[in-house]
Parts: structure tokens; C-alpha cells; sequence
């Protein structure tokens, strides 16, 4: 590689360029070199482009097949020595992460009594036991006969300090303290209690990312009522699905939300899914819509007759605070009770892997209706930082002056939002220098878009994080205090373990990822399947790991000990960075006129994001491209505006098993034959 033709190296000042050019030209180990450049870079707002080249240029030569993935970021001795990970192992005498996560394994007990020191979780009773296994390790009572409302560790950060900084599009930043959000949270339950919800009553939150979701959200939890956690971009037969599974009897959402420039009407969709009462909020002077008789808008709501009550209602660690749902491989999503413990797993994570610190500022685009708007909320309070919320689409310049002016340290992403960032290099203007860590979920990453991510910073550390609602969490993902690999994970998440399994079902390093119970945060049960034949039955048994929990995923280990994910082994398939079953794409598919039936299967284009593609029998002659819009129209309308088919091939008859169940594994060899 020609050092001087690397974009943008001339633009640098002589004497760094100079620099530069001799570190990459010289001796020495891809580490060593990469290092050097990284620390001279660090102040020259270097574009992505030259850090790309540059580390091409290191790497040249370089790496063997022993090291498998290179790096991207090396943390130096500071950032190790003061991060949260490291100040943990040192108290321990533990030196490597491998170690510590080793420990926090096998001393449970210890690992989770110690966590919630760190995160200061107040009890109203002190639990008798952390985790009683009696009940078998599928079956664990965590906390048991501990009294407290996890809503109420929220608020341990000094009163005057930030919780919440966010910010409407072409309006200045706008701050709330913790004791702003607290206040909130407390006329919110008040409100709550007053118009005659009693705890353990199931309120749906329909509401996109903003300060009073937050706030909605913690006054619910704050009330003793469980949030059904519905994602504002679901059609109307959807988020009806989800108040019948949830047993719902109210909800919350805006009279239109405006996004990307587009108003859109939230509550005509909520009123053409449910007659239950829509607590109706508006971001204008007034409603922009007119209720129902049995609706009620927002400000009313708050100052109706008012309880004296503000106390936080005390519950159990299992009690119930949210149902979130996620796709299995049936019609129906599953509906997965969260409890008043599953945030101390989130908060954990946030602690120990992307590093959340008390102050920092933490801002993941993301909604209510997936499991990271409530993950955001926990990760960070629980750890005395702020959430960042920009109350728009996370695709434009104003994101990025956002996550500048907002000095954000902390920026979770989902792949397809960076690949777009990429296309556009709509980011590169800002100064995102204030990140320490990115953080990326939802679908697997791609190695370019991630570097691209990392330089965006001037190369940081891009946490991979992979998990799932029912974990509360991650099982798999990485940390500040090892080399950073893009799109790949290197370790499981603290408190937790796993093992690979092939096709026989031994041991290796490649094949299905299988959970090792118990872990705080696990489901324990779901509100419309069987919990135990969904997870547990019929999982292998091996000697050192008699009771494994079924997850889905498929991962492979790289020579250098990094891991990358191969997609799921099951019929569930993740577009845009949320879990879909195949068989609720099927549902909708099938209803288009001169379809017979369809099957969905995920592909990969490159290692990328997955996306749709669907094999159909036809009643009648239709021409493939007619029936693609037609399928894109009702995925749009019947599903998710962010569902689309990359394309569709017609054939004569599904190949299926002899019990019948469609072979997706021989249509995904026939589309690679087509390709």
C-alpha cells in the first residue's frame, strides 16, 4: 500500500503526516504500530477513510492465521486501570477479564451479593438468600423474601445532577435532574393509583423514546402496575395481538408522533387496535386529535384527584414490572415477564461491559417496545449516569449535533442505523470526541461498518452485545479492558455461561450456542407458552453440564479466541433489529390474493444484517416483481413499516419433513444456487 495516497493523509499538518507516514512505514508488530498511529491521530479529527488505510497499511503483512480477526482499538494501561471491570478484578487480586468472568461463574453467589453493593440497591427487607436453587436451577427464587421496587434504586445519583438530557428537533437541549425525573415519576404513580389502577394491573406504554416515556415508564413500575411494552411502529391487528396477550386494561401514547419529518397518527392506530382507554400525550399546545368518550388526555390525567400516596409500592423480586415480547416460532409473540430483578442484570452489564459510569452520559436510539428502551433506563440510572434521548429518527445531521452538544459517552447503535451513517457520511462533521465506548445490538454487524463506527470517535472501543429479552441482557459480548475486534464478541457476559454444540452435540467451536442456568435476569416464565418445553425440554445433556437452556443462536470461534455470530438455528429471523418469527411473516403473506403459501428465510448479504427473502406457491400466474410490492404493502401495513422483503422466488411446492414442517435449510441451498 502506498502510504501517501491514503485519503486524507495530506490534509494532516507536515510534521504529523511525517510522523505517521514513518510509524506505518517502519518496524515493528501490527500492535505496536496501529497504537502509535491511534495516539497520534487522536487530536487531528482524522476522517474515516485515513484511519482505514492506515490500518490496512499496519496490518499489511502482518497477520498470521493464529491471530484470526485483527483488532481495532487496544486500550492503554489508564483506560484499563480506571474502568469499572478492572477496579472489580482488582478488589478480587483477579488480573485477566477471563478470570474474572470465570469467578463471577463460579462464586454466583459472591458475583450477584456484590453487584448489587455496586449498584446500591435499596431494600425495604434485605432478601434471606440471593438465589435458592431448591427448585432446580431452571426454577431459581432470586432475592427470596426481599421487599423493594427496583424503580426506586433509580434515584441514588445526587438530586441536582443530569438523569435525563434530550432534545426535539430544531429546539434547544433541554436537561432534567434526577430530582426533576423523581418528581415525575411520583405525580405519574399518583396519577396512576388516583384513577383507580391497582397494582399488578398491565398499562401498555405505545410511546416513542422521549423524557416522559422515561418517566411514564418509572411511574408505572413506581405504582406497583406492569408496562406492556408495545413498539409504536407495530400496525394496529399487532399491537392488538399484544393487549390481549398482555391482558391489558389502559393505554398510554401520543396524538401523532413526528418522525424523520413525517407525522404520524399514533392514536388513530391505538384506537383502530383497542376500545380500552388511551391515556392521550401531545408534544403541541393541544391535542392535534379528538377523544373518545372513554379517553383521557394527558394533562387532565395528571391533575385529577390526587392521591396522597408517593411512596413506592413494595414487591417481591418476582413480581412482575414489564411484559416485553419476542418472537419465537409459532403465530404468537411470547409475552416475557419482566421482574423487579431482571434490571439488576441489565444494570450489571452496563457496568461491567460497555463501562457506564456514575455521570457519564448514555444515549442508545431505541423505543419502549424492545427490550433496549427499558435496558437504557436501567443500565444507566441504576448506575448514576444519564440518558441521552434525542426525540427524533437517529438517521440525520441533527443526531449527530445531538450526541455532540449532548457530550454523550456512551452511544449504542444497531447496525442498519451505521451502515446508513456510512452511506451518507452524515456524522463525519461532528465531534463525537467525548465517546468512550459504542455499543452495537440487534443483528450482526459487519467488520467495515463497525470500524467506520469506531473512527467516527477517533477509533473507540464498539461493544458487540448479544442477548435477548428473555435474558434481560446479554449472554455474549465484550469489554474495555481487552483488544477490540470489529463485529465480533470476546467473552460471555459477567454472571453468565455457555457452551457450543455441534451437530453430535459434543463440545466445539462452532455450532449452537446452549445457556448455562442459573443466571439473575433468565426468564422464568412466559404468559402464553410453556416456559420449561420452550427453553429446557429436550436439550442435550452432557456431563459437566447436565441442564442446559435452549437460545437459538449459532456462533462460530475465531483462531484468536474471538466469537462471531452465524444467525439462528430456529425459524425466527431478525430485519431491522427486531425478532420476527417466520411463521407471523407467513400469516400476513398468506393472505395476499393467488398466494398459497410462503415460506420467510433469512440471508446474509456479506456477513451483514439479515434480510428477507421468500420462496411462494401461487394459485394463479403473478409476476414476481408484482408480488413483491404486494408482499412489502402488507408487511408495511399488517406488521412493521421497517419489514421488507429483499426479494421473492416463485415455486411449485415447499420441500418439507415428514411431519410436515417446511425444510428452510434446503431453500436457503436453493437461493444460494441462484446466486
Amino acid at each position: 500500500m502506498t502510504i501517501s495516497a491514503a485519503t486524507g493523509l495530506n490534509r494532516l499538518p507536515a510534521e504529523l503526516e511525517l510522523n505517521v507516514s514513518e510509524v506505518v512505514s517502519g518496524c515493528g508488530s501490527f500492535p505496536e504500530k496501529w497504537i502509535k498511529v491511534v495516539a497520534l491521530l487522536k487530536a487531528s479529527r482524522a476522517p474515516p477513510a485515513l484511519y482505514r488505510q492506515l490500518w490496512d497499511a499496519c496490518l499489511e503483512k502482518q497477520v498470521s492465521d493464529a491471530t484470526g480477526a485483527p483488532a481495532m482499538w487496544f486500550p492503554t494501561d489508564f483506560e484499563v486501570s480506571s474502568s469499572n471491570p478492572k477496579k472489580w478484578m482488582a478488589s478480587l487480586g483477579i488480573e485477566d477479564f477471563t478470570s474474572f468472568h470465570r469467578w463471577t461463574v463460579e462464586h454466583r453467589i459472591e458475583f450477584w451479593r456484590q453487584s448489587l453493593d455496586r449498584l446500591s440497591i435499596k431494600f425495604h427487607r434485605q432478601p434471606d438468600s440471593i438465589c435458592d436453587e431448591s427448585s432446580g436451577v431452571e426454577s431459581p427464587r432470586w432475592l427470596d423474601h426481599a421487599e423493594f421496587n427496583i424503580a426506586d434504586s433509580c434515584f441514588q445519583a445526587p438530586r441536582p445532577e443530569t438523569a435525563i438530557i434530550f432534545c426535539r428537533p430544531g429546539d434547544e437541549i433541554q436537561k432534567w435532574t434526577f430530582d426533576d425525573l423523581l418528581t415525575r415519576t411520583r405525580k405519574i404513580a399518583t396519577a396512576i393509583r388516583a384513577a383507580g389502577f391497582k397494582p399488578g394491573d398491565a398499562l401498555a406504554v405505545v410511546l416513542p423514546m422521549t423524557a416522559e416515556s422515561v418517566a411514564i415508564y418509572l411511574g408505572i413500575v413506581w405504582s406497583g402496575c406492569v408496562v406492556v411494552s408495545i413498539a409504536d411502529s407495530f400496525a394496529p391487528a399487532e399491537i392488538a395481538n399484544r393487549l390481549r396477550i398482555a391482558n391489558a386494561v389502559a393505554v398510554f401514547t401520543y396524538d401523532q408522533q413526528v418522525r424523520a419529518g413525517k407525522t404520524l397518527p399514533l392514536y388513530d392506530r391505538v384506537v383502530e387496535a383497542t376500545s380500552l382507554p388511551i391515556i392521550t400525550l401531545t408534544q403541541c399546545a393541544e391535542l392535534a386529535v379528538k377523544l373518545r368518550p372513554q379517553d383521557i388526555a394527558w394533562n387532565k390525567f395528571l391533575v385529577g384527584p390526587r392521591s396522597k400516596d408517593t411512596a413506592a409500592f413494595v414487591a417481591t423480586a418476582e413480581t412482575p414490572i414489564n411484559i416485553l415480547f419476542s418472537s419465537g416460532t409459532t403465530g404468537d409473540p411470547k409475552a416475557i415477564p419482566w421482574t423487579h430483578s431482571t434490571p439488576i442484570k441489565c444494570a450489571i452489564d452496563g457496568h461491567c461491559h460497555q463501562d457506564i459510569r456514575p455521570g457519564h452520559v448514555v444515549a442508545w436510539p431505541t423505543n419502549l417496545g424492545w427490550m433496549m428502551g427499558p435496558w437504557l433506563i436501567f443500565a444507566a440510572l441504576l448506575n448514576r449516569a444519564t440518558i441521552a434521548i434525542y426525540e427524533d429518527a437517529p438517521m440525520g445531521a441533527g443526531f449527530g449535533k445531538f450526541v455532540q452538544d449532548a457530550r454523550v459517552n456512551m452511544l449504542g447503535v444497531v447496525p442498519t442505523i451505521v451502515k446508513a451513517w456510512r452511506n451518507t457520511a452524515c456524522m463525519e462533521p461532528f465531534d463525537w470526541s467525548a465517546i468512550h465506548v459504542f455499543s452495537s445490538t440487534g443483528e450482526s454487524s459487519q467488520r467495515d461498518d463497525m470500524f467506520y463506527l469506531s473512527s467516527l470517535a477517533g477509533m473507540r472501543p464498539v461493544i458487540e452485545y448479544c442477548g435477548g429479552t428473555e435474558i434481560g441482557g446479554a449472554f455474549i459480548t465484550s469489554t474495555v479492558v481487552q483488544p477490540n475486534t470489529p463485529a465480533a464478541f470476546t467473552t460471555p457476559a459477567v454472571g453468565l455461561d455457555w457452551v457450543i454444540l455441534d451437530e453430535e452435540q459434543q463440545l466445539a467451536d462452532e455450532g449452537e450456542l446452549f445457556l448455562v442456568p442459573p443466571s439473575m435476569g433468565l426468564s422464568q416464565r412466559l404468559l402464553n407458552r410453556d416456559h420449561y418445553e420452550t427453553y429446557y425440554a429436550d436439550t442435550p445433556r452432557l456431563p459437566n453440564y447436565p441442564f442446559l437452556r435452549r437460545h437459538g443462536d449459532y456462533f462460530r470461534r475465531l483462531p484468536g479466541g474471538v466469537y462471531v455470530a452465524g444467525g439462528r438455528v430456529d425459524d425466527t429471523m431478525n430485519l431491522g433489529g427486531i425478532k420476527i418469527s417466520s411463521a407471523e411473516l407467513e400469516r400476513v403473506m398468506n393472505r395476499i390474493d393467488g398466494v398459497r403459501e410462503t415460506a420467510a428465510i433469512a440471508c446474509t448479504i456479506g456477513g451483514g444484517p439479515e434480510e428477507l427473502v421468500v420462496f411462494a406457491v401461487l394459485d394463479k400466474q403473478l409476476e414476481e416483481l408484482d408480488l413483491l410490492k404486494s408482499i412489502n404493502t402488507r408487511l408495511k401495513l399488517d406488521l412493521n413499516p421497517l419489514f421488507r422483503a429483499r426479494e421473492v422466488h416463485l415455486v411449485d411446492s415447499l420441500p418439507r419433513t415428514a411431519s410436515n414442517k417446511v425444510m428452510r435449510r434446503r431453500l436457503r441451498d436453493l437461493l444460494g444456487a441462484k446466486s
